[in-house]
């Protein structure tokens, strides 16, 4: 035999170094699999959360303006507004002004997030007559010659067109107004809705300007810290971004477009989708980059069909943490293995693959059925390691997820209760109310919606504070809720109003007992911090079918007859009367 034969590899050394080949191999693989699968996952669930999330800020968002619309409404509809432009003489005139101010300070005061609250008459050019700011830390009454002409801007004549109760909504814009004060060169949003006398003749506007940066950070306030906000106009100008110097680039006379950043963007604008998901690179760092969610959002008058697109996006690298820690962390096993595998390969072969297999089996259990695994391996060399690691990873993966459910249901319930009381808000009530309809539609049994307005209620936050008068909602809502049956609902609508709806009731005398019961509960004395308080209240009643076949016209008829209640003093109530009018 020669030399040469006895250097050649014999068969022990070629299936060692075929194991050792297939023994790197399968470790690589089984660590590839394992990390882009788990990649995956966490990626396709942050998509799914992330769309659930803006969909909610979207909620979010219509609410708050719906409350600022409401805030506008009730500073239209106060006598004192009226009395301004009706006064017989300026004496009074000048004193009707000044409570007015004072109102607006102190709705200034409750909201952070308003600029600038004014009153604005049809005559002299939309001459202001009542303007209260926010200066810095300060609240400023401006009058005299600072009183201005507004009855150029868009935002006037617009809302002087408008019924009683209607709301104008203004595009969002920077506000270039001199004297603003804050507000100046500050994006804003206006609302406003037009003043008429009682007989019905078109007086003049209340006009609230919203600090934009103010509404973001509402809205981002229950958002995690890695989420960004996005808001753009119909056009596609950037109006919030995580970059200030992106923002309104018009103001500055050029475009920086959300959809040159966002290409699926484009599909809301030309309104082929109402919502998309999108994966953006980031080129200039050579990274993932982004994953962002965008739904198109109505915004305004119904009429000219305006619309706003909001988003949200979250760094990958924030998505896929811990998978970035555990592609290191395989990396290292692999390493190891590869080395092992060639030292000893016949020992290799028989050794690795058991444990391998349960691995394998673990990981392919985790991604397709989402098991985590009780059992992993006690050994002390790599696979013992890659078996911990990736027990320690899925308990890792599993609490993230269950974060962001958590997230998700918080932010669920947020946009359909009071934060305040606890209580179902006005869109949840609603709801409730639609169904109710449905059911007694088909049972033809009565249901009875009660409008509460608490008497009096400005005093009281007039006299001892707002803190005092929210103990009094509270405290309320509790006897609202310890008054009624489980299957009917106590909802606060805003402010101190509050509705209850009683569901499948035989007689509309009913809801007349309920009334007698929360008139007496109401004639004993609450304990607000150490001062005694009688709180009456006025309540009006509406009767399905009776006096009203839909949600809105039973509202709106519980709505007149409490109004019908409160005219006569007070601490009453009363069935909605038809041919009643305020």
């Amino acid at each position: 035999m020669k030399l040469s034969d006895y250097m050649k590899p014999n068969i022990g050394f070629k299936l060692g170094s075929l194991l050792a080949a297939f023994g790197i191999l399968a470790t690589i693989l089984t660590g590839y699999y394992f990390y882009t699968s788990s990649r995956n996952m966490l990626t396709s669930a942050a998509e799914r959360d992330l769309l659930t999330a803006t969909q909610v800020v979207g909620r979010n968002m219509k609410i708050i303006i719906d409350v600022i619309a409401e805030d506008s409404q009730l500073l239209a509809a106060l006598p004192l507004s009226r009395n301004v432009f009706l006064s017989p003489d300026a004496k009074t005139a000048e004193q009707d002004k000044q409570i007015l101010a004072d109102t607006f300070a102190a709705m200034l005061s409750a909201h952070p997030e308003y600029f600038q609250i004014r009153l604005i008459g049809i005559d002299h050019g939309g001459q202001e007559l009542v303007r209260v700011d926010r200066n810095g830390k300060r609240l400023t009454r401006v009058q005299g010659s600072d009183l201005k002409k507004r009855g150029r801007y868009p935002y006037v004549a617009g809302t002087l067109r408008l019924a009683r109760g209607d709301i104008y909504l203004s595009d969002i814009r920077i506000n270039h107004e001199r004297g603003a004060h804050s507000g100046r060169d500050k994006p804003t949003v206006t609302v406003a809705t037009p003043v008429f006398s009682q007989s019905g003749r078109r007086l003049g506007l209340i006009a609230i300007n919203i600090d934009l940066n103010g509404l973001a950070r509402l809205l981002k306030s229950n958002l995690p810290s890695s989420y960004n906000l996005y808001l753009s106009n119909q056009s596609g100008d950037f109006l919030i971004h995580p970059d200030p110097s992106k923002t309104f680039g018009f103001d500055r006379g050029k475009r920086i477009l959300i959809q040159d950043s966002f290409k699926q963007v484009l599909l809301l604008i030309h309104g082929k989708k109402m919502n998309v998901v999108t994966h953006v690179y980031d080129e200039s760092r050579k990274q993932d980059g982004h994953v962002a969610a965008f739904i198109r959002l109505p915004f305004g008058d119904t009429i000219d069909k305006r619309f706003v697109i909001l988003g949200l996006s979250e760094p990958i690298a924030s998505i896929t943490q811990e998978t970035s820690r555990l592609g290191w962390d395989t990396f290292q096993i692999i390493l190891a293995f590869s080395l092992l595998a060639l030292i000893l390969s016949a020992l290799v072969s028989r050794i690795v693959t058991g444990p391998l297999n349960t691995v394998v089996d673990a990981i392919r259990k985790f991604s397709t059925e989402h098991v985590v695994s009780n059992k992993p391996l006690a050994r002390n060399d790599e696979l013992g390691l890659l078996s911990r690691s990736f027990h320690d990873m899925q308990k890792q993966i599993v609490a993230h997820l269950s974060e962001l459910d958590e997230h998700r249901k918080a932010l669920d319930h947020q946009a359909r209760h009071d934060t305040l009381t606890g209580l179902p808000n006005r869109r949840m009530f609603f709801d409730r109310l639609e169904h109710a309809i449905v059911s007694s539609r088909r049972s033809g049994k009565h249901l009875a919606v009660l409008f509460i307005d608490l008497d009096r209620f400005k005093e009281i936050n007039d006299t001892l504070g707002h803190a005092a008068g929210d103990s009094v909602l509270v405290n309320f809502a509790k006897l609202l809720r310890a008054a009624v049956r489980e299957v009917d609902t106590v909802a606060r609508l805003g402010g101190d109003e509050f509705v209850i709806l009683l569901d499948s009731i035989n007689d509309p005398q009913q809801a007349m007992v309920v009334v007698r019961k929360l008139h007496d509960l109401f004639q004993g004395a609450m304990q607000i911090e150490g001062h005694e308080l009688t709180v009456h209240s006025s309540i009006g009643v509406s009767v399905y079918p009776e006096d009203g076949k839909n949600a809105d016209d039973l509202m709106q008829n519980a709505d007149q007859a409490m109004y019908n209640s409160k005219k006569e003093g007070g601490n009453t109530s009363g069935l909605y009367k038809r041919g009643s009018k305020k």
